[in-house]
């Protein structure tokens, strides 16, 4: 393959974002400039106005400065976040988190990327989808395919695969969740059925315990009693303690989360038990998903073969537990949950790049949702195309105008499973002309939903031959070529940390938030080796600073790890 023309395969994730190709017969995730295959989907801005992505940002949060994370959830959105003086949309965020991966992947591979597998949620909307792409198309890249984060899992799972069998596909990330029921026989890979929430995550799991420990101590903290609004820079610093209490009790039967804020302490132990209760209300909304995808794909429980566990939150025990419960054995732990959908997307790219190792792979994907018009005066919704519709598919339906003599035909195209189009996700419309006439006319409308998720609408007027064509975008919320091309001009303008010196950033941010969490001999301690890996990279010797990171980088680690048992 022409390595000029090398595809690179992205997870773009809520909570953190891989990158890797598929290369000598197998998918390879490609380091970024920590050397970590996972980069933290995270941006900020420092006091010199620089912007800092990944790890780095994440290290601002102790400090109160506004950390911008969790903005997939707003992909398709005209929300915008503020950062220093500008204000941003989730596609101009995510187009950066990309700009990274892009180039990282450049670093690695020695060569110029511009094309690109990216993976979104399966239960991504028409304008979700698009709004990936024009967050593609800003970073410099062209998307070859969108494939969606469970199917990409299945791709992963399934290639080891040789016997045949049928599969659950729990993908739980950072910010959305999906389910799909995926069947394996005669080298085919077929997605039978999928569901989903997309506002429904790992974050939500943190958010509890933010909440329930700011309903116990936010009065400390200048709250009014029973409030569960927290400020913004609190909840910022909050946010990263809470984060960490929760993997902890990925491991522990109890956590304590300290927290200290502008000279005030609290301090709130967590017991497993405890926090099982809090995340009852979650636990029940991850069930509906399953429940419609397994009735969907008209199976039972005992006709799963195996669970495959996808996304980082997959590793909280509850939910470990729950799928346990529901389906009468352990799910598999065969493949890394972080891991799963980008690896899946590499062996996509390989595909595509029609790879000889992978010539006997076919793989098939469904449509997770139903798509179809507004009809009568009363607006109730008519599915052209119905979930789980195998993909590519076309269909038509045929429509008669409500009154004689009306001079047009309004179509209005919605998304979702509601009889009542109001509760529908609204895509867009089309306004069809209808010829002078004391007839009842009617119209053919033709949906075309292709394999990236991208709905195409096609309206014939048999009376007059007249052919409408869109390309489905809601322009509310969804870039249109000139609008990618200004903001690409102006993302251009923005000062972004370099990348060669971005590690040791994030390792001096780092140990200013262990200084601050710390007190005695190990506070004294980090600012005293602070001070001298300060000195060195003032000093521009690059020899001297690649010999010396790894330990201060140890240093940091060691005392992490130590928490707050050995202040002394």
């Amino acid at each position: 393959m022409d390595t000029q023309q090398q595809l690179i395969a992205i997870d773009l994730g809520t909570t953190n974002s891989l990158v890797g190709i598929y290369q000598d017969g197998e998918s390879t995730l490609i380091d970024n400039a920590y050397g970590q295959k996972s980069t933290p989907s995270a941006i900020a801005l420092d006091e010199s106005g620089q912007i800092l992505i990944g790890q780095a940002a994440l290290e601002l949060r102790h400090k109160g400065l506004p950390v911008l994370t969790s903005f997939k959830r707003l992909m398709g959105t005209d929300k915008k976040m503020q950062l220093g003086q500008q204000r941003f949309n989730a596609t101009e965020l995510s187009s950066l988190i990309l700009t990274t991966l892009k180039q990282d992947a450049e670093h690695a591979l020695g060569h110029s990327v511009n094309e690109a597998i990216i993976t979104v949620p399966a239960y991504f909307n028409d304008i979700q989808r698009q709004a990936t792409i024009s967050a593609a198309e800003l970073a410099g890249l062209k998307v070859a395919r969108l494939i969606n984060e469970p199917t990409a899992a299945a791709l992963a799972y399934g290639l080891g695969q040789s016997e045949d069998s049928c599969f659950l596909v729990f993908d739980l990330g950072g910010g959305t969740f999906d389910v799909s029921i995926v069947e394996l026989f005669d080298g085919v890979i077929e997605v039978r059925a999928s569901a989903g929430d997309n506002y429904l995550g790992g974050d939500d799991f943190v958010s509890m315990i933010m909440k329930q420990f700011w309903l116990a101590h936010g009065v400390q903290f200048g709250a009014e009693e029973g409030v569960e609004t927290i400020p913004i820079d609190i909840e910022t610093a909050l946010r990263a303690k809470a984060q960490r209490a929760l993997h902890q009790l990925s491991k522990d039967s109890q956590v304590s989360l300290d927290f200290s804020w502008q000279g005030v302490d609290a301090y709130m132990q967590i017991e497993q038990q405890q926090f099982n209760q809090w995340v009852e209300p979650l636990l029940t909304r991850l069930r509906r998903p399953l429940e419609r995808a397994m009735r969907d794909a008209r199976i039972r429980p005992n006709d799963i073969d195996q669970i495959v566990l996808v996304g980082g939150a997959t590793r909280i025990p509850v939910i470990r537990k729950m799928i346990t419960k529901l389906f009468g054995r352990f799910p598999s732990t065969s493949i890394q949950p972080d891991e799963a959908i980008v690896r899946g997307a590499c062996v996509q790219a390989g595909l595509k790049a029609k790879d000889q190792s992978l010539k006997e792979v076919v793989l098939t994907d469904v449509c997770p949702f139903s798509l179809g018009i507004a009809i009568t005066e009363e607006h109730v919704f008519d599915p052209i195309i119905e979930r789980n519709t195998v993909i590519p598919a076309s269909k038509v339906n045929n429509y008669q105008a409500i009154h004689k003599g009306q001079r047009s035909i309004g179509v209005k195209i919605y998304q979702g499973e509601h009889r009542l189009c109001k509760e529908n996700i609204f895509l867009g419309e089309l306004d069809v002309p209808l010829p002078p006439n004391n007839e009842l006319l009617t119209i053919d409308v033709r949906f075309s939903y292709n394999p990236n998720g991208i709905l195409d609408v096609d309206v014939h007027v048999p009376s007059t031959g007249e052919n409408l064509q869109k390309v489905l975008i809601n322009h509310q919320s969804v870039m249109s070529a000139e609008q990618v091309e200004q903001a690409r001009l102006e993302l251009a303008k923005l000062k972004i940390h370099p990348r060669d010196n971005l590690v040791n950033k994030a390792l001096l941010l780092r140990a200013e938030r262990l200084f601050s969490e710390h007190t005695g001999y190990l506070r004294q301690e980090i600012g005293e080796k602070t001070q001298q890996f300060s000195q060195i990279l003032d000093g521009q010797d690059e020899r001297k600073i690649r010999e010396t990171r790894p330990y201060f980088e140890k240093f940091l680690n060691d005392i992490e790890q130590q928490g707050m048992f050995d202040d002394y």
